[in-house]
């Protein structure tokens, strides 16, 4: 199979080049999508031996998801694996993604719940997945999460317009009212010492988007 693994970082210069190094264990098939970094993530990346894709200035995450996506299935990819380029993703889960492809249309990453996963994170997430299964009928363990993969015939089906966070979202409502098939595959995650990721702001605006998805 023609499996690609996209990864979009924007300032992630101290772990890229480990998480492609250890990606490219399961493809040689690895794209970086540098958001408009100003830091040497371009370079390590490259370095890393990624083909890399540059936004000149920072879009988001869904925008980055999107060109490295598009551009995967221009060179023909078959299977899309998306995950984070800060190292809170064990590239060692790519297989378990890419085997649940061999049955299902999509796979979700649903991470345990450690003591180091910051509290805010844990109560904001919550809230998000019980608001999907509230207002859409979709109930998933994780939403936020953003290690996932899906085949190049679903991709056309959950194709995204948010350009920020929304994205994990957005994807996993197109998924449910395409009907896909999906499955969640467990994950570890390894959290750094700084959070990064989904604020409160950003848990907010996703209910609120949701909300007005159902309205409008």
């Amino acid at each position: 199979m023609n499996d690609f693994i996209i990864i979009p970082a924007h300032h992630e210069q101290n772990t890229i080049a480990r998480v492609i190094q250890q990606a490219k264990q399961y493809t040689p098939n690895i794209i970086v999508v540098d958001d408009g970094s100003s830091d040497l993530t371009c370079q390590e990346a490259q370095q890393a031996g990624a083909l890399v894709l540059q936004h000149k200035v920072n879009l988001g995450k869904g925008a980055a998801l999107k060109t490295g996506c598009e551009y995967a299935i221009q060179q023909g990819a078959q299977r899309l694996v998306v995950m984070d380029a800060d190292g809170q993703h064990d590239p060692k889960e790519i297989p378990s993604f890419l085997t649940a492809l061999n049955q299902y249309d999509i796979a979700f990453g649903t991470r345990q719940v450690p003591q180091s996963m910051p509290f805010v994170f844990k109560v904001g997430n919550t809230f998000i997945n019980k608001s999907l299964q509230l207002f859409y009928g979709i109930k998933i363990g994780d939403s936020q999460c953003g290690y996932r993969a899906f085949t190049a015939q679903t991709y056309p089906k959950i194709r995204w317009d948010a350009t920020n966070y929304y994205v994990e979202t957005e994807m996993i409502i197109k998924a449910g009212k395409k009907q896909l098939k999906h499955i969640q595959v467990p994950i570890e995650t390894i959290y750094a010492d700084k959070y990064k990721g989904t604020t409160v702001l950003d848990g907010v605006l996703i209910v609120a988007k949701m909300i007005g998805g159902r309205l409008w």
